[in-house]
């Protein structure tokens, strides 16, 4: 390769297995060069203020100082330096954390050395490259709809929790200690917030929206 200087890339991985099959694999590419490797978060952010590295290829899961933490620490001290996730994990916690900590790039260790090396290309054009389960796993968590805030007070939990558990206004009012007009009127505002005209589809609500613990040892 003639005239451009080759991708400087850092591997960080605790297990050296690992690191070493990674950098057998980029040996094939001419415009890309392993200046390092390192078996920790810690060690990462260490070798990064005197290797200087164009790319971080980043475990997530490791002793000590995880893969995420020393992206975010990467990321604010070198703004240069751009990061690639790859793990073993697609795991919806995983792809939103280690993104907001800074990655560019998420790649599953089992991607084949064509992939790598594109991800590794478009990291350092500063264009964000996804494994395909990423992709979707924020896709369908895009998708979701928002869980529904019925704005139940304490009180109200509580004794929507006794209604599924079956008892009657009588038995609610012994169990809280308060009045029964006082559990009438809570019973009311509960169907309200709820959109429901009875009891029976408050509680039927209640179980299917997970509102309240139910107890089953106790119905």
């Amino acid at each position: 390769m003639t005239g451009t200087s080759p991708i400087r890339i850092m591997l960080v991985d605790d297990h050296a297995v690992v690191r070493h099959g990674i950098a057998f694999f980029l040996q094939s590419f001419e415009d890309m060069e392993v200046v390092a490797q390192a078996s920790s978060g810690e060690e990462a952010v260490s070798l990064c203020h005197s290797v200087l590295p164009d790319i971080v290829l980043m475990d997530l899961l490791m002793p000590g100082m995880g893969g995420v933490e020393a992206t975010g620490i990467i990321r604010e001290r070198f703004p240069a330096i751009q990061v690639v996730a790859m793990t073993s994990y697609d795991d919806e916690a995983l792809v939103r954390a280690i993104l907001q900590a800074g990655a560019i790039g998420y790649l599953l260790k089992d991607a084949t050395s064509q992939e790598l090396g594109d991800t590794i290309r478009a990291a350092h054009a500063g264009k964000p490259s996804l494994s395909p389960g990423a992709t979707q796993i924020l896709i369908a968590s895009a998708t979701q709809p928002p869980p529904h805030n019925y704005h139940l007070t304490e009180r109200e939990i509580e004794v929507l929790s006794l209604l599924v558990e079956g008892l009657n206004n009588p038995q609610i009012a012994q169990r809280l200690v308060i009045s029964r007009s006082t559990v009438k009127y809570h019973v009311s505002s509960i169907l309200s917030k709820l959109g429901v005209a009875s009891r029976t589809e408050a509680v039927a609500m209640a179980v299917q929206n997970n509102l309240v613990n139910v107890d089953t040892d106790s119905r």
